[in-house]
């Protein structure tokens, strides 16, 4: 499981502490026992509540973080009271009442500000994410427990499918697909860490006229030696020979045969589609290879050919006899989108053949039918290809499919920029395990230099390869994914600064952290640890709680990339957390420390070190314990 599994128990209440703390209101959408921040939130819209009258569930959305004038911020304009806001701001203020959850109140202009109960913050947060971790809230998956903590609820009950990487077989897997791995995966891990049902989807360009010149090509230049070592990178080579050769004087000869093929695949005749289904199953087995090094696996891989012949016939009839579409002079058909700024798109040529556009609408529609319905379907797609996206999507509303319409706001299309500057050493790019091959080459480099822990890796190649995947995965989204970027190899695998080597070293360092203690007999029972026996007023230090305040707030970065579906969210927080850590080695240290505060502190560590855990597992990374 590559992501932090939402819990089985589906009535987890949370940790004993919180049921010992003032009763909260109840606010749809909120789950304080997973997510420590909506406690003191909550805590806020009560008094809200009370003293102005307002609405709970008002006061909880207007609870936003204070940044440095306070730990929270709530406007009040935003309520529209009749009163002045001097008066209101008095009225909150004077009225307030500190408890377990509140320290002390202020006001700044139109704001009041909230101050919270530091003790409560420590305490009600590490026993969250120990209770997630390895208690009663951890998941239970396959007979074992997972940690949870970052997850929630939100999504129970409904389904979504993911569509991304999509290669097409015989042609390159190119940077935008590698783009399209990464985020796609993350997406589909990101909805389940939110409680939703996923099915990963792979859309094969595995159908078309190219497989007609890919059999020619075959013929004449293909091995089965070499189809067996790599079928992805013989299958290129030979669609690249029979290419050049289809350009030159037997030209028109080989494009006539590849046509004639192709309409023998159409037509159902048995030597023709033998031959195309095994190049599309090894294939895709070499291409399962390629995404478990990536740590990412598909449900179900689909493609163009897997489009019924039937459902496409009944959508042509269907599209023929539609009021928005017209058939030009020249006998094709289309859909004038104009007015609705999305300019003309073809559904069928002249000769009668579908379009790729048309495919789609009858996958679409495949897949509502194949899954039982669903209540959002994700295209991870480049942005190059915008407008198709947002055409086929007009087209399957103007069809009338309920769960096309604005309204269900069941479709849509993540979109990516391009990567640049992606070559080896040996040139420019074209498959990715070459991209794959060459980063775990140059990590293995990277930690070589390193002597002493380099002998002390069981699986040095193994780990430089997770190492070089991280470098390119954390590159990769970093930053705004709609952005372009440039593919930066020198960079990519430093240990300082905000990279993916420098996340991994750092719970590599927690990990260690936990093994020396272990080995001095400073051991934290984890499975049955008495968090009442813990000395945590020993962490209301700044250091212990810039580290606490992220800890809280990792429910709430999952809840805002399920908004934004920015895997740089994500990514932020990880490097915000690995700041805070680093910054408190030299002030918390473990070792030759009283055992009351030494166990405290590991224990900080050790929370800190699984939350960290779980981010990267989300961003489909897996983190190492030794590098």
């Amino acid at each position: 499981m590559s992501h932090p599994p939402v819990p089985s128990q589906h009535e987890f209440k949370g940790v004993p502490l919180l049921h010992k703390l003032p009763a909260l209101p109840v606010v749809e959408g909120t789950d304080p026992a997973r997510c420590p921040q909506d406690a003191f939130r909550l805590a806020i819209a009560d008094q809200l509540a009370k003293i102005l009258g307002v609405d709970a569930k008002d006061a909880f959305l207007a609870a936003a973080p204070g940044g440095r004038e306070a730990d929270f911020k709530v406007v009040l304009p935003r309520f529209r009271l009749p009163a002045k806001i001097d008066e209101l701001k008095e009225k909150v203020t004077s009225a307030f009442e500190p408890n377990a959850y509140l320290e002390r109140v202020t006001s700044n202009g139109p704001a009041v500000l909230f101050f919270v109960n530091n003790q409560t913050l420590v305490d009600l947060t590490l026993a969250t994410v120990q209770d997630m971790t390895y208690g009663e809230g951890a998941a239970i998956v396959d007979g074992e427990k997972r940690p949870s903590y970052g997850s929630n609820l939100n999504g129970r009950g409904k389904r979504v499918l993911v569509e991304f990487s999509s290669p097409n077989i015989a042609k390159p897997f190119h940077a935008g697909h590698l783009r399209s791995t990464i985020i796609g995966a993350f997406i589909a891990n990101l909805y389940e860490a939110n409680g939703w049902e996923v099915k990963r989807l792979n859309y094969l360009g595995d159908w078309g006229k190219q497989f007609g010149l890919l059999a020619l090509g075959w013929r004449r230049f293909g091995s089965e030696e070499e189809l067996a070592k790599d079928a992805v990178q013989h299958l290129f080579d030979v669609y690249v020979q029979i290419n050049k050769l289809a350009e030159g004087p037997e030209g028109e000869k080989i494009h006539d045969e590849a046509r004639a093929f192709f309409k023998g695949m159409e037509d159902g005749v048995h030597e023709n589609l033998v031959e195309w289904e095994k190049f599309r199953n090894m294939s895709i087995e070499r291409y399962k290879q390629t995404y478990e090094r990536l740590n990412i696996h598909f449900d179900v891989y689909t493609g163009e050919s897997q489009v019924k012949k039937e459902n496409l016939k009944r959508t042509m009839e269907q599209l023929r006899g539609a009021d928005f579409v017209e058939r030009e002079k020249n006998g094709a058909l289309l859909i004038d989108l104009t007015k609705y700024k999305l300019e003309k798109t073809v559904i069928e040529r002249v000769d009668g053949t579908p379009l790729y556009i048309t495919r789609d609408i009858v996958e679409a529609q495949q897949r509502w039918e194949d899954f039982g319905g669903f209540d959002k379907m994700i295209y991870v797609v480049a942005s190059q290809q915008n407008l198709h996206l947002a055409q086929f999507f007009k087209v399957l509303e103007l069809m009338g499919f309920s769960w096309a319409q604005k309204e269900a706001d069941a479709l849509l299309h993540i979109n990516f920029g391009m990567v640049l500057g992606m070559s080896t050493r040996k040139g420019t790019v074209v498959f990715l395990d070459h991209i794959l091959d060459e980063t775990k080459e140059r990590m293995h480099e990277v930690m070589r230099k390193n002597e002493a822990k380099y002998a002390q890796l069981e699986d040095p190649e193994g780990t430089a390869d997770i190492v070089g995947m991280t470098a390119v995965k954390i590159q990769d989204m970093a930053g705004k994914r709609i952005n372009d970027y440039n593919f930066d190899w020198q960079r990519m695998f430093s240990f300082e600064g905000d990279t993916g080597p420098y996340l991994q070293y750092n719970h590599v360092r927690l990990c260690s952290m936990q093994r020396t203690n272990a080995q001095d007999g400073l051991v934290l029972p984890l499975e049955d640890l008495d968090i009442s026996t813990m000395k945590t007023d020993l962490l209301l230090t700044p250091e212990a709680l810039e580290i606490v305040w992220l800890l809280a707030t990792w429910p709430d970065v999952v809840r805002t990339a399920s908004r934004d579906h920015q895997a740089s969210t994500i990514v932020t927080f990880c490097f915000k957390l690995t700041h805070a850590i680093s910054s408190a080695w030299e002030k918390l240290i473990v070792k030759g420390q009283d055992r009351d505060v030494a166990l405290t502190r590991l224990w900080l560590y050790r929370c800190a070190k699984d939350v960290l855990g779980s981010a990267l597992r989300l961003l489909t990374i897996t983190p190492l314990e030794r590098m």
